[in-house]
């Protein structure tokens, strides 16, 4: 899956959470998280976007870039 970083971001401000309170509710590492905020991770499992979903309250779907179909 594709993960939007700004979208990750901005879900886990708006519901007032740091990178270390979502590693707590994830189990992911915070670095590795802040990599997937700023973009650098471009690629993830579909287990570790849920979890960060989960942990922000939202869809998955929300998360990720959607393919444009035609």
């Amino acid at each position: 899956m594709r993960p939007h970083g700004q979208a990750i971001r901005a879900f886990r401000t708006a519901r007032n959470l740091s990178i270390r309170q979502v590693e707590t509710l994830t189990g992911l590492n915070r670095g590795w998280l802040s990599r997937l905020e700023r973009g650098q991770i471009r690629t993830t499992s579909e287990d570790k976007l849920q979890r960060v979903a989960t942990a922000l309250d939202t869809s998955p779907d929300l998360l990720t870039f959607k393919e444009k179909t035609p």
